[in-house]
C-alpha cells in the first residue's frame, strides 16, 4: 500500500469514526453518567471489537452474507432490537440523588466488542474499507486496514466520551441528566433510520422476472 493510499485510508477511518453513530452516542452518554475512567473499557471494546470484526469479515464472513442474504437481514433485525433496548435503558436511567454515585453500570469491554456485530454503521464501515483498501482480502492487507482503524478509532471515539465528561458540569441537577439521557436515547433511535430505510428499499425491490 502506497503512502497516498495509506493516508486516504487514515482519512476514511477518521471521518467514519468521528461522525455520530450508535457507538459515539452511547460513549457520550456513558461519559456523562459514569465519567471517563469507568467508560474506558467501553471505549477499548469499541476499538478492539471493530478491529476483529474487520479482519473476520474480510476473511470470509462477507462471502457468507453474499451467499445467504437472509443472514444479514436477521443480523439487522437483531441489531435494531438490541439498540432499541439500549435506548430504553438510557432513557430510563435513574439519575443519582445528591451525593450519590450514578446508578447502573457502563458497558463492559466484552459487551462493547460484541455490540459491533449488531451495529449497522460498523458493518458499513468494515465492508466499505475492505472493498476500497483490501480488495484482495488477504490477511496482510486486512491486518493493515484493521491496524489503521484501530489507531484512528480509539482516539476518535474517546473524544465523544470526553465530551460527555465535560457535559457533566452542566448536568448537575437530576432533571438535566434525565433530559440528557432521554435526548441520547432519542438520537440512538434516530440512528436506526438508515438501517430501516435500507431494509424497506430491499423489501420493495422487484424480484427477478
Amino acid at each position: 500500500m502506497t503512502q497516498d493510499v495509506l493516508l486516504a485510508l487514515a482519512a476514511f477511518a477518521f471521518a467514519t469514526s468521528i461522525t455520530p453513530g450508535p457507538n459515539n452516542l452511547m460513549l457520550m452518554a456513558s461519559g456523562a453518567n459514569f465519567g471517563f475512567l469507568r467508560t474506558l473499557p467501553h471505549m477499548l471494546g469499541v476499538a478492539s471489537g471493530f478491529v476483529a470484526m474487520t479482519v473476520l469479515v474480510g476473511l470470509g464472513l462477507m462471502q457468507a452474507f453474499e451467499a445467504a442474504p437472509w443472514l444479514y437481514d436477521l443480523l439487522r433485525a437483531a441489531g435494531a432490537a438490541y439498540m432499541l433496548w439500549l435506548a430504553w435503558r438510557i432513557a430510563h436511567a435513574a439519575p443519582p440523588q445528591e451525593g450519590e454515585a450514578p446508578r447502573g453500570r457502563p458497558m463492559t469491554f466484552l459487551a462493547a466488542c460484541a455490540f459491533q456485530w449488531v451495529n449497522v454503521k460498523a458493518w458499513a464501515m468494515a465492508v466499505t474499507a475492505i472493498a476500497l483498501y483490501a480488495p484482495d482480502r488477504t490477511l496482510p492487507s486486512l491486518a493493515l486496514v484493521a491496524a489503521v482503524f484501530g489507531a484512528v478509532n480509539l482516539p476518535s471515539v474517546g473524544l465523544w466520551a470526553v465530551l460527555g465528561v465535560q457535559m457533566r458540569r452542566v448536568l448537575t441537577r437530576p432533571s438535566r441528566l434525565r433530559a440528557f439521557n432521554r435526548g441520547m436515547a432519542a438520537l440512538l433511535v434516530v440512528s436506526l433510520w438508515p438501517m430501516l430505510v435500507q431494509g424497506l428499499a430491499q423489501g420493495l425491490a422487484p424480484g427477478p422476472g
